[in-house]
């Protein structure tokens, strides 16, 4: 097995690991991370029904570049925003295979100082 799909392997077991804890549900949806090189995306996701309740990026936001901490910041209150306007209060917040640390955290500090629980 060659080093690229060995890292992937271990990136998708360190995602289930964490997914089989974290369940959203139309009162509690999971509010779901994802880092790329370039940008950061988080989306409020119902399981129950597989649907996308509403979701932000650092694309939309930030334009060209959107890879760092303050851009992580701006994605994480904007997808608070759209939730709090469709009356979603509470989250189960899924960090995928991504560690609690830099862009992931400060996304979730940002959600938390506008408004949702988690």
């Amino acid at each position: 097995m060659n080093l690229q799909k060995k890292n992937r392997a271990r990136r998708l077991r360190r995602a289930f690991r964490v997914r089989k804890t974290v369940r959203g549900a139309a009162e509690r949806p999971r509010l779901s991370v994802f880092r790329s090189g370039k940008h950061i995306y988080a989306q409020l996701i119902d399981d129950g029904t597989g649907s996308t309740l509403c979701a932000s990026s650092s694309r939309q936001l930030c334009g060209a570049y959107g890879g760092a901490v303050a851009h992580a910041k701006q994605v994480g209150a904007d997808v608070a925003q759209k939730a709090l306007a469709l009356n979603i209060k509470k989250v189960c917040f899924d960090r995928g295979a991504y560690r609690y640390h830099g862009r992931v955290r400060a996304l979730a500090d940002a959600a938390r100082e506008k408004g949702l629980e988690f």
